[in-house]
C-alpha cells in the first residue's frame, strides 16, 4: 500500500468519525421505517452524497428533482440543526422550499432567529467531492448556526 492510499484511508476515516458525518447517519437511519439500512456500513449509506465533478455533469438539470435527492438534501440540514441544537439547547428546525426545477433555499432557524440560510441551485446535482468535503461544509454550517445561537440567544429563544 502506497503513501498516499495510506493518508487517503486516514483522512476518510476521520471524516467518516467527525460528529456531524455521524450525526447525518444517524438522521438517514432515523428516516429508515422499514429496517432497509439496517445492515448497511456508513460508507454506503453516505455513499449518494459523494459525486464527483464529472459524475455532476452527467446529471441532468432539465425535470423534476428526485425524490430521493430531497431526501439528502433534508437530511443534510437536519444533521446540522440536530448538532446546533445538541450544542446550544436550543430546538432548531430545518425548512426547504424547492422549486421542481432544483432551486430554492433552506432556512435553519431557532425561535426568530435564522441560524443558517442557504441558496440552492441545480439541487439535482447536490453533492459533495469527497467525504472530507461532506464533512468540512456540514462541519462549517454547523459552527457557524451556533455562534450565531450563542450571540443572539435571546432572539432564538423566543
Amino acid at each position: 500500500m502506497s503513501s498516499t492510499e495510506i493518508v487517503n484511508q486516514t483522512t476518510s476515516s476521520e471524516a467518516l468519525n467527525s460528529p456531524f458525518v455521524q450525526e447525518l447517519v444517524r438522521q438517514i437511519r432515523a428516516q429508515d421505517s422499514y429496517g432497509f439500512y439496517r445492515s448497511w456500513s456508513d460508507e454506503l449509506i453516505l455513499k449518494p452524497y459523494i459525486v464527483s465533478k464529472q459524475a455532476k455533469r452527467q446529471i441532468s438539470v432539465e425535470g423534476d428533482v428526485e425524490p430521493a435527492t430531497k431526501g439528502r438534501i433534508m437530511s443534510f440540514y437536519r444533521a446540522i440543526a440536530a448538532q446546533i441544537e445538541q450544542k446550544t439547547g436550543l430546538l432548531s428546525q430545518v425548512v426547504i422550499d424547492l422549486s421542481h426545477e432544483g432551486f430554492g433555499w433552506v432556512l435553519v432557524f431557532s425561535g426568530r432567529l435564522l441560524l443558517v440560510t442557504r441558496t440552492l441551485r441545480d439541487a439535482q446535482r447536490f453533492g459533495f467531492d469527497s467525504l472530507e468535503k461532506l464533512a468540512d461544509e456540514g462541519n462549517k454550517l454547523t459552527q457557524k448556526g451556533i455562534e450565531l445561537a450563542e450571540k443572539y440567544t435571546e432572539v432564538a429563544k423566543l
